[in-house]
């Protein structure tokens, strides 16, 4: 269900309401490294699941993987029209840009 993964963020990358359908949900978690699966897990697959186009957490690794493989060198150039040119890539799982700051972590 890989194509589903990349079909699921295609529409996420046009459709600004689900991007804030999406954003809303997420909301409600700290945002730290260590619960990025889980955030992936009880928001992202859920609405991918109501559009439609449901995947795993496997599905989502192994399309965020081929992404990252596909990412072009700074220095290299990207051809006009590519996906990668349209807009930056979001991660759930690898990169997602959340901290591992202890702050966020309950005690």
């Amino acid at each position: 269900m890989v194509e589903n993964a990349e079909k699921f963020f295609d529409l996420y990358r046009r459709d600004e309401a689900l991007r804030e359908r999406v954003a809303e949900a997420e909301a409600a978690y700290p945002g730290s490294l260590e619960v990025r699966e889980s955030v992936a897990e009880y928001v992202l697959l859920p609405i991918a699941e109501s559009v439609g186009l449901p995947f795993t957490i496997k599905d989502l690794r192994a399309y965020e993987t081929r992404l990252k493989m596909r990412n072009v060198k700074p220095d290299e150039e990207i051809p006009e029209g590519d996906p990668i040119d349209e807009d930056p890539v979001s991660y759930w799982l690898l990169d997602r840009g959340w901290e591992n700051d202890p702050k966020y972590f309950k005690k």
